[in-house]
């Protein structure tokens, strides 16, 4: 087999690659290694910055998320007794969209039927070779497959082959606590999401449709989820979220899906090697807190796209060249506001701690700069910052 680029990882940021370079005139080639099926129901990401959507909007992927999707303008912080709400149209003139990344993969799989392009689900010993001359190998249903290609370009996460092929310096961050995620078929309590600080810990309020609302709690890391029934679950989310504060009340329903989320921070450099690119989970990695995660790869992958559209059909090598200096740039600025977010909501064991992240929430709340400075970070900078 061959092709211009080999794309391994079909998730959000391959496929939305391969997408991006048939616009452009360049040919690709995506394989993974799990199922449609499993890819298309990974509980993930949830908040989409304002430049994601225009992006899916300008490469034609933004019909459903505009009817489906629900628009944002802000967020509310909360500590115990006060709640503020940040008005990100008022502040930078931007908004966020809650659509899942289960159904961002949806749209892209779509589109990629529609158009006929070749995605390979299902395969194993996937293996990238000499980044100067690469090919891929992997197994399909037990058979030997080779891949050439002009390009190699890893969208196969922190644990995937591609980075492998990629040696660099890494720089890493392990949190001393995890989030309790969880799903529940139950109207969503709040309009905007509440990021709630807490002395027991921190808990987010957030939703994925008008039916169906998702939930964080702060757990200590290795925390497992059996320790967890759906009681107590509740009364912690309860306590946390203020219900009852001011006459809100956190409704109850069906948990339908819980996991233990470890956070952490990874950034690799650089995030090229020869004819071998990284984009998205397989060079860096945030906490969730910050909402960044998916966001940063569609933003890898804006900036790639084009860079390889002008070397292989133009043979100008320039934006290749700049693509792993471009893109870490905003990683970085990302990684920061993730870790900004994760250190200010988050309670330790510090009562000193605890003292200055209260009196962060506190000038946040209530300075337009410090208002101004969350939203433009969460609302999303541009794709070329």
């Amino acid at each position: 087999m061959r092709t211009q680029v080999a794309i391994i990882g079909a998730g959000p940021a391959g496929l939305l690659l391969s997408h991006l370079l048939a616009a452009g005139g360049v040919e690709s080639v995506v394989v993974e290694t799990r199922t449609r099926e499993y890819v298309e129901s990974r509980i993930r990401a949830g908040i989409l910055e304002h430049s994601t959507v225009e992006l899916l909007r300008s490469a034609g992927l933004g019909d459903r998320l505009t009817r489906e999707g629900d628009e944002h303008r802000g967020i509310h912080l909360q500590w115990p007794g006060e709640r503020h709400h940040l008005d990100f149209g008022d502040l930078v003139g931007r908004s966020v969209w809650v659509y899942g990344q289960t159904e961002v993969q949806k749209d892209l799989g779509r589109a990629h039927d529609a158009a006929g392009r070749q995605v390979l689900h299902d395969v194993r010993d996937t293996a990238v070779h000499d980044p100067a001359d690469p090919y891929v190998t992997f197994t399909v249903d037990g058979r030997p497959e080779r891949l050439d290609a002009d390009v190699v370009v890893g969208c196969d996460g922190s644990f995937g082959p591609t980075r492998a092929a990629v040696p660099g310096q890494t720089w890493q961050r392990t949190y001393g606590y995890s989030w309790l995620g969880v799903l529940a078929n139950v109207p969503p309590s709040t309009d905007e999401l509440i990021y709630a600080w807490h002395p027991d810990g921190f808990a987010l309020n957030s939703m994925r449709s008008p039916t169906v609302t998702r939930l964080y709690l702060q757990v200590p890391a290795g925390t497992d989820v059996a320790d967890w029934p759906d009681e107590r679950i509740w009364d912690a989310l309860s306590d946390r979220l203020g219900h009852g504060q001011d006459g809100w009340h956190l409704a109850r329903g069906p948990i339908t899906d819980k996991s233990v989320l470890p956070m952490r921070s990874v950034v690799r450099a650089p995030m090229r090697r020869d004819k071998v690119f990284l984009a998205g989970d397989a060079a860096h990695i945030v906490p969730p807190t910050g909402a960044k995660g998916l966001n940063l790869a569609v933003a890898d992958v804006a900036l790639l796209a084009p860079a390889l559209v002008a070397l292989l059909r133009e043979k100008d090598p320039r934006l290749a060249d700049e693509y792993s200096d471009r893109a870490l740039r905003r990683v970085w600025r990302c990684t920061h506001f993730s870790w900004w977010m994760t250190t200010m909501l988050h309670t330790t064991e510090d009562p000193f701690d605890q003292q200055l992240q209260l009196a962060q929430l506190r000038w946040v709340a209530s300075s337009e700069a410090g208002a101004r400075g969350l939203a433009e970070n969460y609302a999303g900078l541009p794709i070329g910052f």
